[in-house]
């Protein structure tokens, strides 16, 4: 079994061969720029259209599965906070895991994360393409992605900063909508807004109660909510080319904690508030736009699909980023090929070309093989955010304590309550490994994302075996 307490040595080489991987890189985030990335990364097409299924099946009761899941990922990000701020690095959780528990999780954590990255970058191009065609009818699908994968793998090729502005102005785009949504509904709900009566709790305790469809219900709302969460961790690899990481990241996930309850938790109430759980608009349309339409509000549909598509645009723009320089991180510490680390003017262009034509690669497939090898692709990366937060966990619990005997300084963000509630935080995310393997439709993604981990972990294993025999004096 692999060891889970690395030798001094080699965690001090890998936190030289990440320095090395991050000096190369330049360093043009500005706080304004981390800012927005943490508070844009949480707010995704999951949020816009995604919740609807989940409304479907809890009902009301959809607060109290995002408030859970929405408490699990902000444990999450304060363990990430903790680690990063005293040792930022674009390899983020990867390097973490590797420092803490040896290099196979490094390989393991990285590698997995960088394929879902890739995946989620064609699925969101499809996602923005079809609200183009709908917009362009007769205009074909695979031009719109091709045209988004061009313009962000531009974006990406060139300087740093380039990419914090497009996040910057789409996070703006995304926060504004959402905190205009937010402002209508509490007018709406208390009686305010022109032409509508407050609903009072009519549509939280109707229509079959809170709980219309008992636990089963919230047991599928809790998994959707779970997986609208993605896109936080994605601060943390940008914080190592910010020009104070150290602040930057720390002040990006303190801030980040009471906006996943304003934007996630208050969104989800104002709309079970307004508009019956049960309304076939909030699946077919999506909640946000069933609840403008609800409203009264003119062309809300059209509105929403702009901001839909600047959602979806902005991941596909963070992804390509996130996964460039995790590939970028993981060659510099020799967990891949030596070609996708080169850097040119402070950014891995090669890294970059290597994720996009990767994510074009999964929207060819989609059209190609759409029953069987996409299909396949979409459940590989079903849960592997999950497994991702467990080495984050892991890591912390680990890091922590070394950390306070070698360097206490470094610990500018503390988690809460430490170890208690990273056990609570290890101890939710096994139980929803348990609630997945309940659901039929949750248990084969479980399977394949499990399949991926373990040849990962075998194959991470096997080299750092071959690495260490390789060592002098072995």
């Amino acid at each position: 079994m692999p060891r889970t307490s690395p030798p001094a040595d080699q965690v001090d080489r890998t936190a030289q061969a990440d320095q090395r991987a991050d000096t190369s890189l330049s360093h043009g985030l500005k706080q304004r720029h981390l800012s927005m990335i943490a508070l844009g990364g949480v707010i995704g097409a999951g949020l816009f259209v995604g919740s609807g299924a989940g409304i479907a099946a809890a009902g009301p009761s959809i607060v109290i599965a995002y408030a859970l899941s929405g408490l699990l990922v902000m444990l999450v990000m304060r363990m990430l906070g903790e680690m990063s701020a005293a040792n930022p690095a674009s390899g983020s959780f990867s390097v973490h895991a590797e420092r803490a528990i040896g290099p196979w999780a490094g390989f393991t954590a990285g590698w997995s994360f960088w394929f879902l990255l890739c995946v989620a970058v064609g699925l969101e191009g499809i996602g923005a393409a079809k609200i183009m065609t709908g917009w362009l009818p007769g205009t074909p699908e695979w031009a719109w992605v091709a045209l988004f994968m061009l313009v962000f793998c531009g974006t990406n090729l060139a300087a740093v900063k380039n990419f914090g502005e497009f996040e910057f102005w789409f996070a703006a785009l995304k926060v504004g909508a959402i905190a205009l949504f937010l402002g209508i509904g509490v007018l709406a709900i208390t009686g305010v807004l022109p032409g509508t009566d407050a609903p009072g709790t009519a549509n939280l305790t109707g229509d079959g109660g809170f709980l219309p469809n008992g636990s089963e219900g919230l047991v599928v709302g809790l998994l959707a909510s779970v997986f609208a969460y993605g896109g936080l961790e994605t601060v943390t690899i940008a914080a190592a080319e910010s020009e104070h990481p150290v602040q930057g990241v720390a002040k990006a996930v303190r801030t980040a904690m009471w906006r996943i309850a304003l934007f996630y938790i208050g969104s989800m109430a104002v709309i079970v508030t307004l508009v019956p759980w049960n309304d076939p608009k909030v699946v077919e349309k999506g909640p946000y736009v069933a609840t403008l339409d609800h409203l009264g509000i003119p062309a809300a549909g059209e509105i929403m699909n702009v901001v839909v598509l600047v959602a979806l645009l902005s991941a596909m723009n963070a992804n390509i980023y996130g996964a460039s320089r995790m590939a970028c991180s993981l060659v510099g510490r020799g967990q891949g090929p030596a070609f996708l680390g080169r850097t040119f003017g402070g950014v891995p262009r090669t890294a970059v070309l290597v994720s996009s034509v990767f994510g074009f690669g999964c929207v060819l497939l989609s059209y190609w093989r759409p029953n069987d090898v996409f299909m396949w692709l979409l459940n590989m990366i079903g849960a592997i955010i999950l497994v991702v937060w467990i080495f984050i966990a892991v890591s912390q619990l680990l890091l922590r304590r070394r950390t306070e005997r070698e360097a206490p300084q470094t610990l500018v963000v503390k988690m809460w309550l430490y170890p208690t509630l990273t056990w609570l935080a290890l101890a939710g995310m096994a139980a929803i490994f348990v609630l997945m393997a309940r659901e039929p439709d949750t248990r084969t993604q479980l399977y394949y994302t499990g399949g991926l981990t373990l040849a990962l972990a075998l194959v991470g294993y096997v080299r750092q075996l071959s690495a260490r025999r390789a060592e002098p004096g072995v």
